[in-house]
C-alpha cells in the first residue's frame, strides 16, 4: 500500500483516497455559487447557487461592509470555486456555506449588533414604558 507526505504527516493511499471522496461529496451536496452581482435596484447582493436557487443578502449587514458604497459591493468576486465572495477594495470576504447558515461576522461582532435595530415605533414605545416605570412584569 502506497503512502503519502502531507507537512510531515504520513497517510495511507485509503485515507487518502477517502478524503478525496469526502471532498467530492461535498462540492456535491453544498450549494456553492456559479455568480454573484450587486443588484442596485434592490440594495442587496444577488448570488446564484449550483442548486438553481437564488439567495440575496444587504452588503451593508456584513462586518466589515457597513460603509461600503454601492460601486464597491458591485466589485463582488467568486472566489475559491464557488465557496467564497470577496470585495478587494472593502478587504472582506466572506464564505458562501457562512452567508447561507446566517453568519455575517465574527461571534463578537454579531453579538455586538444584536438589539440593534431601531425604528420611531420602538423608540416611542420604550419612552412610554419609561414613564410608567419600565417594562411590566410577567404575570406567574
Amino acid at each position: 500500500m502506497a503512502e503519502f507526505k502531507s507537512d510531515e504527516t504520513w497517510i495511507s493511499e485509503r485515507e487518502y483516497e477517502a478524503a478525496i471522496e469526502r471532498g467530492r461529496r461535498y462540492r456535491e451536496t453544498t450549494p456553492h455559487a456559479v455568480a454573484a452581482r450587486y443588484d442596485a435596484a434592490s440594495g442587496r447582493i444577488v448570488v446564484d447557487l449550483t442548486n438553481g436557487s437564488t439567495f440575496a443578502f444587504f452588503p451593508q449587514y456584513l462586518q466589515g461592509m457597513e460603509h461600503g458604497t454601492p460601486e464597491q459591493f458591485a466589485e463582488v468576486e467568486v472566489l475559491g470555486a464557488g465557496y467564497g465572495l470577496h470585495w478587494e477594495s472593502l478587504n472582506a470576504d466572506f464564505t458562501v456555506p457562512g452567508l447561507l447558515n446566517g453568519v455575517f461576522g465574527t461571534a463578537k461582532w454579531l453579538a455586538s449588533q444584536a438589539g440593534k435595530t431601531s425604528s420611531p415605533a420602538k423608540a416611542a414605545a420604550a419612552r412610554a414604558n419609561g414613564a410608567k416605570g419600565g417594562r411590566p412584569r410577567k404575570a406567574a
